[in-house]
């Protein structure tokens, strides 16, 4: 893995963490915490939106990575026609499903305001437009992953993330309508997909004419193989990941997501730098695994001990500084509980840290079932605990449980990526 490759990865994945910090407290005061906790949510679904990619997305980089490794690049132009057909119909399948739900009145499950009611079913919509351009950039992201092209990706993720924030933030100086913020969302996605389209060619260069693999119905397979179990992950992992603040949404309030969501934002981008590391990890090993199966096990070793040693220090100064960095950071508008839920979420971050290094160790040996099939271990358990805890603790609980969830799993990984 190439230091370079993990610092633009950094860069672009910190670079919109600079700008939430700046924007977020304003735009609560300009929308309200009612609004800014459904916007809130609003992220938390267009990033689930991922989900309908089938797992094609990540399939892709693990194929053309792998082809790469045995130096078969003819095949490759054929593997990404097959990835983007498959993307595209699974996305419009995406689409009616959300646009359905939406019409079927999903909405009134989140607790809000009367006068939101049109704001809100208009802004579900939206995101549903949403659903296919996530899932076809995911294919094209994949081979730039896999041509282990970061700089670009990076520089991209870095645009994006910011107008995820910078958007609904210019959009509230004129208006605090929902429609409006989330329309920022979707508009980002769309010129996200025509540039990530734009790279992987680039990535093919005068390859894109040359396939010599004409079996497609094999090359499908191949992909469904892997990314059939990755949409397993796909579908139960953002759960696992945003369960949370739709359960507080449902028995609590949309404010109370404000309350969670904060520091849970906050703690949480720590992980940006494991994930610098795992999104290089992932197509570098499955390369070396085909090159030199001897190689790659050094390099996890150490890239593993520099990630636990730096969240570790990381998560544990950021608990000791929130008391202050908070309020610092949202002023007189910071519920009261929030500082703790932080402090609390730091554990699972460093624990969730050390089971992304595993995560990948596995798709990349091709086990893709494993990460899955643990998934759907976790879930019930997951739910079962937020139930639990939050009837009983209520936000802290709902800390507490996905801590849990966290320690749970990286422990799982770790056995199970000896296999």
């Amino acid at each position: 893995m190439r230091l370079s490759n993990i610092a633009w990865n950094l860069v672009g994945l910190g670079t919109p963490l600079l700008i939430a910090a700046v924007t977020i407290p304003a735009l609560i005061q300009m929308i309200g915490m009612e609004r800014f906790g459904l916007l809130a949510l609003a992220w938390g679904l267009i990033g689930y939106a991922g989900v309908f990619d089938l797992g094609i997305g990540r399939a892709t980089t693990q194929f053309v990575a792998q082809l790469r490794g045995q130096n078969a690049y003819a095949d490759i132009p054929l593997v990404i026609r097959s990835a983007t057909r498959l993307t595209l119909l699974t996305g419009a399948i995406g689409w009616l499903v959300l646009t359905t739900a939406g019409m079927l009145g999903v909405q009134e499950l989140i607790h809000h305001s009367v006068g939101l009611d049109r704001e809100l079913t208009v802004s579900i919509f939206l995101l549903a437009i949403a659903v296919p351009v996530q899932a076809i950039s995911a294919t094209y992201r994949g081979v730039n992953e896999a041509f282990e092209k970061f700089r670009g990706i990076s520089l991209l993720r870095m645009v994006l993330g910011a107008l995820n924030f910078l958007g609904p933030f210019l959009i509230a100086h004129y208006s605090t309508s929902l429609v409006w913020l989330v329309s920022t969302l979707l508009l980002s996605r769309l010129a996200a997909l025509a540039v990530f389209h734009h790279l992987a060619m680039r990535c093919l260069g005068s390859r894109a004419g040359h396939a010599a693999n004409t079996d497609m119905a094999a090359i499908r397979r191949r992909l469904f193989s892997f990314g059939g179990w990755v949409t397993v992950s796909s579908v139960v992992g953002p759960l696992l990941v945003q369960a949370d603040r739709f359960v507080i949404a449902g028995l609590i309030s949309a404010a109370a997501v404000a309350t969670y969501t904060i520091p849970y934002e906050v703690v949480t981008q720590s992980l940006i730098i494991v994930g610098s590391v795992t999104s290089v990890a992932f197509p570098s090993l499955t390369k070396q695994m085909h090159q030199d199966p001897t190689l790659w096990q050094a390099s996890f070793r150490r890239w593993l001990h520099i990630v636990i040693w730096v969240v570790l220090i990381f998560t544990a100064s950021l608990a000791l500084l929130l008391p202050t960095l908070l309020p610092l950071w949202i002023g007189h508008n910071l519920p009261v509980e929030s500082v703790l839920i932080g402090q609390i979420l730091c554990l699972g971050v460093f624990a969730n840290s050390v089971g992304s290094m595993y995560y990948s160790l596995l798709h990349a040996k091709g086990r893709s079932d494993i990460t899955a099939k643990l998934h759907l271990i976790e879930l019930p358990l997951f739910l079962l605990a937020l139930s639990l805890l939050i009837d009983a603790y209520g936000l802290y609980g709902v800390a507490w449980a996905w801590v849990g969830r966290t320690i749970f799993d990286a422990i799982l990984l770790k056995i199970l990526s000896k296999n």
